[in-house]
């Protein structure tokens, strides 16, 4: 079901306004000085995984490349900051 809602009391209400359409599938019609200037309405489901699903996919990725640790610890260590807070660039 589609609502009309302005801008202002949208505002005042956006917890709610996002919870129904969340989870009661609620669309709103949001108007600026009696016009309507956008509509709030539910994302389509997401595609969602059991963790059944989710722990075959890992137990079938298989071991990282040995490289990638190596590459995570370059990066790492280009990340650290100086021994001191006073160290010059």
């Amino acid at each position: 079901m589609e609502h009309r809602l302005s801008a202002t009391e949208l505002a005042r209400s956006v917890g709610d306004v996002l919870g129904r359409i969340r989870y009661r599938g609620d669309s709103f019609l949001i108007e600026r000085n009696g016009e309507p200037v956008a509509r709030l309405v539910p994302l389509p489901d997401r595609p969602q995984a059991t963790l059944r699903e989710i722990l075959t996919a890992w137990s079938e990725a298989g071991a990282p490349d040995p490289a990638f640790a190596d590459d995570l610890e370059r990066v790492s260590a280009a990340d650290r900051p100086p021994d001191s807070a006073w160290a010059s660039s």
